[in-house]
């Protein structure tokens, strides 16, 4: 008897999995505001963000951000590059840019058990140049890692 419990515990043992799903799996760019010195910049007039989607309709991706100079913005797994509407906005005036980022995806496996999921490669990054003076691709990894600034916006005004 106590030959089949000592099997039956092994077995248990070896059918378990010792990977552990990541809880924070949002694969996301992530975005700061530097003025023309190199020294993070707060832009104090809201921006919002949109993109549009396979199917046609559009998605905002940030919506009435003020205030801060860092933002992020989920990046897509099925489309070789993004294009994301930069809308800039205040009491008196509203102006758009439009940035088209370009991404190799890379699959990602952690284990059976979890979710598939994409890391991404950024290849390239253009703009218009109606607020946006311009953008800088600092780290072309992208991954589960909240803390890493992927782009450099440097805005024409920077007051």
């Amino acid at each position: 008897m106590k030959k089949w419990l000592f099997l039956g515990l092994i077995a248990l043992l070896v059918s378990c999995t010792s990977i552990d799903c990541p809880v924070n799996n949002v694969v996301a760019t992530r975005y700061r505001f530097y003025n023309t010195a190199g020294d993070s910049l707060t832009i104090m007039d809201t921006l919002s963000i949109t993109s549009t989607r396979k199917d046609g309709s559009d998605v905002t991706l940030l919506n009435r951000h003020v205030g801060k100079a860092t933002f992020a913005i989920p990046i897509s797994y099925s489309h070789p590059e993004d294009i994301l509407v930069f809308n800039f906005y205040n009491s008196t005036f509203s102006v758009y840019d439009t940035v088209w980022v370009k991404k190799d995806d890379i699959p990602h496996f952690e284990s059976v058990d979890c979710n598939a999921s994409f890391f991404h490669e950024l290849t390239g990054v253009r703009y218009t140049t109606n607020v946006i003076d311009s953008i800088v691709i600092k780290n072309p990894r992208v991954d589960y890692d909240k803390t890493t600034i992927h782009f450099h916006i440097y805005p024409k005004v920077s007051d």
